[in-house]
């Protein structure tokens, strides 16, 4: 597949989840640099820029994207030959995709140990990591149940009842709006993350913020399971992490929308649940309380405050 169709299948949804957005882009930017004629190194680093920059902007939102992309473009830099920035890359990407697909499974391993037997949880969206953690606790023999949300307006809650079904693990599946009505059901709410600021605040799919404050209320653990990659270190300078706002058409169908002139339709993807509602954060390096993100931004991502200028 070409880069351009994996930017538009990332900006249309067709590839969904922050750790499968991240694979499918630096799969793009292995098949790109190992496709493209370049004439020198400094027309190579140009193009794999330009390249870099169409996925970049495909989905603000999701640090896993930048992340990965500045992993697998870091060799670029130093690469002193065509040929070995070309191979640089395709280790790197490499090398990404299968670190990602073994960090799901260790946050499935560390994730099921919180799990109880007999509990009831909650999840909200389509999460790859909290999913595998659920899994992964049916597996083991655990006798669990799970209410799972709609998530509108593009449903990806059909998504994970058919994981969960697949599973064989008992399912509840609940409009958003009914997550207050059953929370007090609810022994554990367990979702994923398609951001963490450096405070601990977790920017996931839209309704994860209303969820975790009535989980706050009646004293219900939330836990966060997300890959590493998906720190944000941007925020240490007090950055927001954008919130991205999609086409209206997702909400109303067009003629609707264009018959109501007086009517805007506001469609956020994400919200932001501040850490305090946030019980414990499940990575891949192990578990950590919200309020020490930062230490995965500094000892797993690699950065650190001199290169935020």
């Amino acid at each position: 597949m070409v880069l351009s169709e994996t930017a538009a299948r990332i900006k249309n949804m067709e590839i969904r989840g922050a750790g499968r957005i991240a694979r499918a882009a630096v799969e793009a930017l292995r098949d790109h640099a190992d496709t493209l004629d370049s004439s020198s190194l400094d027309t190579f680093r140009r193009e794999m820029r330009a390249a870099a920059d169409i996925l970049l902007s495909t989905r603000p939102t999701a640090v896993s994207l930048p992340n990965a992309i500045r992993y697998v473009m870091a060799p670029l830099e130093t690469a002193s030959t065509l040929s070995g920035a070309r191979q640089a890359i395709r280790e790197r990407a490499e090398a990404f995709i299968r670190s990602s697909l073994h960090a799901v499974d260790r946050i499935a391993e560390i994730g099921a140990r919180h799990i109880s037997d007999g509990d009831t949880l909650l999840t909200h969206c389509n999460s790859e990591a909290a999913l595998a953690c659920i899994v992964e606790a049916h597996r083991q023999g655990k006798e669990i149940e799970v209410y799972a949300t709609e998530v509108r307006p593009r449903r990806q809650g059909l998504l994970t009842i058919r994981t969960l079904n697949d599973a064989g693990i008992a399912t509840n599946y609940i409009v958003d709006s009914a997550v207050r009505h059953f929370i007090k059901d609810i022994d554990l709410v367990l979702v994923g993350a398609d951001a963490i600021a450096v405070n601990g605040a977790v920017v996931n799919k839209i309704g994860t913020a209303p969820i975790a404050l009535a989980a706050h209320e009646v004293r219900t653990s939330v836990i966060v399971a997300a890959e590493t990659y998906k720190f944000a270190p941007r925020t240490i300078l007090g950055e927001r992490i954008e919130i991205e706002e999609r086409d209206a058409s997702e909400v109303l169908p067009r003629e609707t929308a264009e018959s109501l002139p007086h009517v805007r339709v506001r469609n956020p993807v994400f919200d932001v649940t501040p850490a305090a509602y946030v019980d414990l954060i499940i990575t891949e390096k192990g578990a950590i309380p919200p309020e020490l993100a930062y230490t995965i931004i500094r000892e797993y991502l690699g950065w650190s405050i001199e290169e935020f200028r």
